[in-house]
């Protein structure tokens, strides 16, 4: 199998002829992965990872903007507050040209299968109101939230079809909702404001023939019924140290869904524990010999990881994802 192939197996719940392997790594440790390979793209190419995280593209708010409506308000925006305050048109072309790079590269170069990040709605929205007001703003000001996240969804799904035109293989939304042992908010509130927004985008990418994948770090497992009414293919990265267990989701949901995800940057890589790295990583990998997971970080490698330790990550990772599909 070629990696595009590989990886659009395990999402349609097929067997691939090894588990497909990926690491969010650039982020915090770009100058160190360069001094010792060369580039990130050297690293990337070693490992002969199988898909690639694209970032880039228009912003929703103008800076600007934003920073008058506070000056405006003496202090943080409210939801109405920000309806006055016109988006940035998603649909300039020149927008888009880290994205068409990165295209480039990853998939038409290096056969990968690619997926953008795109915003959510939550998350999105807590860059202009604070995400203490934005929670806040939840109790207090529902129904003007409910046009702001309508009216972003919108921009989102222009966002997200630009990228499909361009030749992704995923689109990728980004929305926080998690703590460590549960949502940061009721999950009613979660049904009334959220779930409609998301749909808006969901049901167009789907539209296309294009995969859909969420991001949501902590634990969700109050709103997974919600995950796969809107048609996420792809949930990333079900994190096993906020409680969403791997073993939980291979019995529940591997049919239903695929987890991207597996290495876990807040208990297993970054820590000097190399026995236990490699021994968790051997965990996820065998559990998911038979397909349902694209094996990555659950976030960006944090710069407290050595170089030593991404190594041997990677290496473990490399090594298993081929020993266990040939003892399988």
């Amino acid at each position: 199998m070629l990696s595009r192939e590989r990886v659009a197996a395990v999402i349609e719940h097929q067997k691939p002829d090894r588990i497909p392997i990926y690491a969010w790594v650039s982020a915090n440790l770009s100058e160190p992965i360069t001094e010792h390979f060369g580039s990130v793209a050297a690293l990337e190419d070693k490992y002969e990872f199988d898909f690639a995280h694209l970032f880039g593209g228009p912003s929703p708010y103008p800076q600007e903007g934003l920073a008058e409506l506070r000056q405006a308000a003496g202090g943080p925006i409210e939801p109405r507050a920000l309806l006055d305050l016109e988006l940035s048109d998603p649909n300039v072309a020149e927008t888009y040209g880290d994205i068409a790079d990165q295209i480039r590269h990853h998939k038409e170069e290096r056969g990968r299968f690619v997926y953008v990040q795109t915003p959510g709605i939550f998350e999105c929205l807590n860059g202009p109101f604070g995400i203490e007001n934005h929670l806040a703003y939840l109790a207090l000001y529902p129904d003007d939230l409910r046009e702001v996240y309508q009216r972003q969804a919108e921009w989102n799904k222009a966002f997200a079809l630009n990228c499909v035109e361009l030749g992704v293989d995923m689109v990728h939304v980004s929305d926080d909702w998690g703590a460590q042992v549960g949502l940061m908010f009721n999950p009613k509130t979660w049904w009334e404001l959220i779930h409609p927004a998301h749909r808006v985008v969901t049901e167009a990418v789907k539209a296309t023939g294009t995969y859909v994948s969420l991001h949501s770090d902590g634990n969700v497992n109050a709103v997974i019924d919600g995950i796969i009414d809107l048609g996420f293919d792809v949930c990333h990265p079900w994190q096993e140290s906020a409680g969403m267990s791997l073993q939980g989701f291979k019995e529940q949901y591997s049919q239903t869904f695929t987890v991207m995800g597996g290495l876990d940057v807040q208990t297993t890589i970054g820590f000097g524990k190399l026995d236990h790295l490699r021994a968790e990583i051997e965990r996820v990998m065998r559990l998911f010999a038979d397909g349902g997971l694209l094996f990555c970080t659950t976030h960006f490698v944090q710069d407290h990881c050595t170089m030593e330790e991404l190594i041997v990550a990677l290496d473990t990772a490399y090594e298993l994802s081929r020993a266990v599909a040939r003892s399988s």
